[in-house]
């Protein structure tokens, strides 16, 4: 594995490089880094070079000024920039939570660079028919994170969403990796709730820009979070563009919970559009 970063406007963006053959770009959820794509990498880098990265402002990727709001449309453009800098040919990509908004809207503003796009569980809240409740209790823990702290607004928004979420690892079950990454990722939390929560949780996708790309869009859901608030806007946003939501192993943190059974199915449904592309050109 290499890791290497790219200046970007307003930042420095840290990724990471492993495998062989076809480009699988992973996006990480919110407050994530790229090791936290280290259980499925491990399972697909024999057949796919995986690049996995940390969102500006998180980890090892610093911006040049103090924490601003995260936009979505400029963790895209970083995206797009990497991308560019990474490979002349359309990638693949999987976004989780809010990678897979970064993903929406990547694929919305640069189709010609994404081959699919697999968005796992997008929490765009906005697109709900009770879009101001969930406006409203996004707001309850934003002003939780401020009055008392990560740990209570914390807990509020793992209840508002279900409890969608399976345990993190205890720290003695660590390896020194990821160990490492989830010291980053507790620093990153409040870093997230402050300048990210809001902003992303109330992206509305461009449905007329997605519509025409729509074969290129695997819209994703964990088969443990049906009845859960993360599960409603992968229904929604299928239900407009006219697609299916396409059910993988575990909750809303599945990629992490089950490897394995995840990786499988991902491997497939890449090699699968892989093949039919090839078939194409015949």
């Amino acid at each position: 594995m290499r890791s290497e970063t790219l200046p970007v406007p307003g930042a420095t963006i840290y990724y990471e490089v492993r495998g062989s053959g076809p480009l699988v770009l992973f996006l990480p959820g919110g407050g994530g880094d790229a090791a936290s794509v280290d259980p499925i990498a491990e399972l697909l880098e024999d057949r796919f070079t995986v690049a996995s990265l940390d969102q500006r402002g998180y980890s090892r990727s610093v911006l040049d000024g103090p924490p601003q709001t995260q936009r979505v449309g400029v963790q895209s453009d970083d995206v797009h920039r990497l991308l560019t800098h990474l490979t002349a040919e359309p990638a693949l990509v999987v976004g989780a939570s809010n990678g897979a908004i970064v993903g929406l809207d990547l694929l919305a503003r640069h189709p010609e660079q994404v081959s699919l796009l697999i968005a796992h569980e997008p929490p765009c809240f906005a697109v709900l028919p009770d879009a101001a409740e969930q406006r409203a209790m996004i707001e309850e823990v934003y002003t939780l994170f401020r009055t008392e702290g990560p740990g209570p607004a914390s807990v509020r928004f793992l209840a508002g969403i279900g409890n969608a979420m399976k345990p993190s690892p205890l720290p003695d079950e660590l390896a020194p990796r990821a160990a490492e990454m989830w010291a980053r990722l507790a620093a990153n939390g409040p870093l997230m709730l402050e300048h990210e929560l809001r902003e992303f949780t109330s992206y509305l996708p461009d449905f007329a820009a997605l519509t025409p790309v729509a074969d290129r869009l695997v819209i994703a859901a964990g088969r443990e979070t049906k009845g859960c608030l993360p599960y409603r806007p992968a229904v929604e946003i299928a239900r407009r563009l006219g697609a299916e939501v396409t059910e993988f192993p575990g909750a809303h943190n599945g990629m992490r919970t089950e490897a394995v059974e995840f990786a499988a199915q991902l491997g497939d449904i890449l090699t699968a559009h892989l093949r039919a592309g090839a078939a194409g050109r015949c």
